[in-house]
């Protein structure tokens, strides 16, 4: 290994534990905070030509480590406002929480695996026929029907459900 390789591997060794401590109370995540901290001292192995002659290499470490947690929170901000901003603009879904759709139904639904929830809401929410959820969905016809009557049939099974109609057959 080059003495470039050495001092980088040392700087690595000695400024990791120090980032993810600080990170960590900056960010109050520790999953979040290791991955800064790599990508820091990924940054600083990429451009150690330049950061090992600096006066501070770990302040320009913790620098950049913190530009990257602005970075993520300042994204998330952005991405909450557009999310809260198109769902302002759309009306609300039969059976949502926005107009006053039974809690008890959504957390049911919220327990189907993937599939069958999908397929519940393309059929039941969104009115789509048994072939326009098949194409949706990428699957078959039958697929689509028997994950629809798989989900119905454990909705039922749900002790605040059972007395609730099946819409297939209303």
């Amino acid at each position: 290994m080059s003495s470039s390789g050495q001092e980088v591997e040392a700087f690595c060794r000695v400024e990791h534990p120090r980032l993810l401590a600080a990170l960590t109370l900056y960010t109050g995540d520790v999953d979040l905070a290791a991955e800064l901290a790599q990508e820091a001292l990924a940054r600083a192995h990429r451009d150690w030509a330049k950061v090992g002659r600096m006066g501070s290499p770990g302040g320009w470490a913790h620098r950049v480590a913190f530009n990257l947690a602005n970075s993520h929170f300042r994204r998330q901000r952005y991405e909450r406002a557009a999310r809260e901003r198109a769902a302002s603009r759309l009306p609300a879904a039969p059976g949502t929480p926005a107009d006053g759709g039974d809690p008890d139904v959504l957390r049911a639904v919220a327990a189907l695996p993937h599939r069958q929830r999908e397929a519940v809401a393309l059929r039941f929410l969104l009115d789509l026929s048994v072939d326009d959820t098949a194409a949706r969905m990428g699957c078959a016809a039958g697929t689509v029907r028997a994950l629809t009557s798989q989900a119905v049939a454990r909705l039922r099974e749900d002790s605040c459900l059972a007395d609730v109609k099946d819409p297939s057959r209303a």
